[in-house]
């Protein structure tokens, strides 16, 4: 099972170097607080480590990644109907 960086760009990129703007097109991130997932490999960690603007969160699993990615349902359950109650008679 494969691995991802959860990768986010904490500060804008605006007065770093030429090089550090190339390094963060390479790793998709064009905005501020925008979050990219890659997956675990030599390449991503040596990029990840050349801008100290990120914030890389643990190893995640597609599986993890899929639940993070769920949106929001809308709505609580908060008691389902008839329990808590007792049977009327």
């Amino acid at each position: 099972m494969a691995n991802y960086f959860r990768i986010t760009l904490l500060r804008s990129a605006i007065g770093l170097p030429q090089k550090t703007h190339g390094v963060l097109r390479a790793l998709g991130l064009r905005k501020r607080l925008r979050t990219v997932y890659h997956p675990v490999s030599p390449q991503v960690a040596g990029m990840v480590f050349a801008v100290k603007e990120l914030e890389v969160d643990q190893q995640l699993t597609k599986d993890e990644m899929k639940d993070l990615r769920r949106p929001d349902p809308g709505f609580y359950i908060e008691r389902r109907a008839g329990e808590g109650r007792e049977a009327e008679v």
